[in-house]
């Protein structure tokens, strides 16, 4: 029965990705509710899960959590200095917290950034039952699969109680619910990037995350404080779209860089061509008249 149950979950999880990680756009975000089928069209079930963009809202930094080794930490501890990847998943998950987990690794190591260097990543279990043992042994197979021991230091699993995890869940739009006869969670699949001061920036759906997106979202995050001159050059010729949660290319912005770089290598022959003749008027002036 309990298989049953669990198969059902599993199903109806496939079955309502695309409406339960919808963006749903709240308060002074950027617009009004994303369309989608009418409620009396969606399980009980589907209204209660999904993700609500809050772009711009501060997540709880006060917030009481403990870390994979057991220690009470802060929210805070890893913030101040550099943009942070935010993960809401439950360690003993069957089903799409392994692939959440997976697509970020995937991206992470693809990334030339480093974890811990230019960017913290927070995986935080919902399921206030998970224990920091169970955080560490975690934290131990993503590290083995990210392939840079020294990602340790900035790649954290924790754990914590109910209260405090229903109030970063809460800032960030993040719902879920317990599913009594599976016993598990129902829940949609994102990450989300935050400024070094708590702030959401970007949201990331799915469970497949292109690592261009992530860079530039990392990069927008810190405001321009990691990154390369081409990076930045990138940022102006792509935009992110919150519907979406990917980046694409701004047309207008194109040209008008493009012209830019027109306008400067014609200067720039005009100003060579110029210099020349000069130098040649020179050499004219100076030669001995026959």
């Amino acid at each position: 029965m309990k298989n049953a149950a669990v198969a059902l979950v599993f199903a109806l999880v496939l079955a309502s990705t695309a409406w339960a990680q919808r963006p749903r756009f709240t308060g002074a975000d950027v617009g009004g509710p994303a369309p989608g089928p009418s409620a009396e069209l969606v399980p009980d079930v589907l209204e209660k899960i999904g993700i609500d963009q809050k772009l711009n809202a501060q997540v709880p930094l006060d917030a009481v959590f403990r870390a994979e080794d057991g220690r009470e930490v802060r929210l805070g501890d890893y913030f101040g200095k550099r943009p942070v990847v935010l993960a809401l998943v439950y360690y003993e998950c069957p089903m799409l917290c392994t692939q959440v987990l997976n697509g970020a690794v995937a991206a992470f190591k693809v990334l030339n950034f480093d974890i811990g260097d230019e960017y913290e990543v927070v995986t935080l279990s919902f399921n206030p039952k998970e224990t920091p043992q169970m955080a560490s042994a975690k934290k131990e197979t993503y590290l083995n699969k990210y392939g840079r021991p020294e990602g340790a230091k900035g790649w954290h699993f924790l754990t914590g109680e109910q209260p405090a995890i229903d109030a970063l869940a809460s800032s960030v739009g993040f719902r879920y619910v317990f599913d009594q006869a599976s016993q598990q969670y129902v829940h949609a699949s994102a990450l989300m990037v935050l400024t070094p001061d708590g702030r959401v920036s970007k949201y990331f759906y799915g469970i497949d995350y292109p690592p261009k997106d992530l860079r530039l979202g990392l990069i927008e995050a810190s405001g321009g404080k990691i990154g390369t001159p081409v990076d930045q050059v990138l940022l102006y010729c792509f935009h992110y779209d919150p519907h979406s949660g990917k980046y694409s290319m701004v047309v207008m912005n194109v040209l008008r860089l493009a012209g830019v770089v027109t306008v400067a290598l014609i200067g720039g022959f005009i100003a060579t061509m110029w210099g020349l003749d000069r130098r040649k008027s020179k050499r004219a002036a100076a030669a001995p008249q026959v």
